[in-house]
């Protein structure tokens, strides 16, 4: 039995596929593959902010997040859990400077919670590097393709604000949540 796909997810592979490869060069079908996946588990709104707090409410600010993510000062309960919720950052922080930019527009950074995109991109970046260092055992595959979205994060946010453009000419993309 084959594993059941999203069923965006082949349309999402195509228009990464498009931008990355065909706009920017970046000939890496894993890294299209994981991104084409990002947008498809993002395009329900309830995984943005997968990351709960000791209470099992969601955490929708940056700063928390990275926090949460600590073992040591944070409230990681394991290394394996600060990996986790590291991915997760470095995903939302992918998905939100390329997929809904206005976001992070200067008048929001005043708001609570509104990180600026430098923020985001050194969140992004710093948490995808030590999901990368997670690279034994179980994790040993994945750590190179993470090591890749470190090094390449600011060609993937252009790559999906790219992505976003072709969806919006195809009018396929939903207009930004309002905050």
């Amino acid at each position: 039995m084959q594993p059941q796909t999203h069923p965006l997810e082949q349309f999402f592979h195509q228009a990464v596929r498009n931008s990355y490869q065909g706009k920017l060069g970046l000939n890496d079908p894993n890294v299209t593959g994981y991104v084409a996946h990002l947008l498809c588990e993002f395009s329900h709104s309830d995984k943005l902010y997968k990351v709960r707090d000791e209470t099992g409410r969601p955490i929708n600010e940056l700063a928390e997040m990275i926090l949460a993510a600590d073992p040591v000062n944070g409230s990681a309960p394991s290394f394996d859990a600060e990996r986790l919720i590291r991915k997760h950052i470095g995903d939302y922080a992918l998905f939100v400077a390329g997929m809904y930019p206005e976001a992070v527009e200067p008048w929001r950074r005043h708001r609570r919670g509104h990180p600026s995109l430098e923020e985001l991109v050194r969140a992004g970046k710093e948490s995808y590097f030590i999901v990368s260092q997670f690279n034994l055992f179980e994790y040993e595959q994945e750590a190179p393709l993470f090591s890749r979205l470190s090094d390449w994060f600011e060609r993937c946010i252009l790559g999906l604000t790219l992505v976003r453009e072709e969806l919006a000419v195809r009018k396929a993309l939903p207009p930004p949540p309002i905050q």
